[in-house]
């Protein structure tokens, strides 16, 4: 079994356009997939802004993927958010 964290992202009044700019801005970036990547998912949360959910093998990998992320976020327009985690007892990647 493969374990890690699950990572959710609230983005309220986030848009798409801002999720494409800023997830073109960090696939292009020399480090990416960011170490202890291991799957994303995106989409509307139904009140009008984003969601992102991602997976990686521990928060402490998650919030260096941050710190190298954040001048691409701020270049993109993506407010500040707060993640939340939650352990992930088992991750199934096709």
């Amino acid at each position: 079994m493969r374990k890690g964290v699950v990572v959710t992202i609230e983005i309220p009044g986030g848009t798409q356009e801002q999720y494409e700019e800023t997830t073109r801005l960090i696939q292009g970036a020399e480090w990416f997939p960011p170490e202890g990547f291991i799957a994303h998912a995106s989409g509307p949360d139904g009140s009008g802004g984003w969601r992102i959910t991602d997976f990686f093998d521990s928060q402490e990998n998650f919030l260096a993927f941050v710190e190298k992320a954040r001048p691409l976020f701020e270049q993109s327009g993506m407010p500040p958010v707060m993640p939340t985690f939650q352990p992930a007892v088992n991750v199934i990647t096709g």
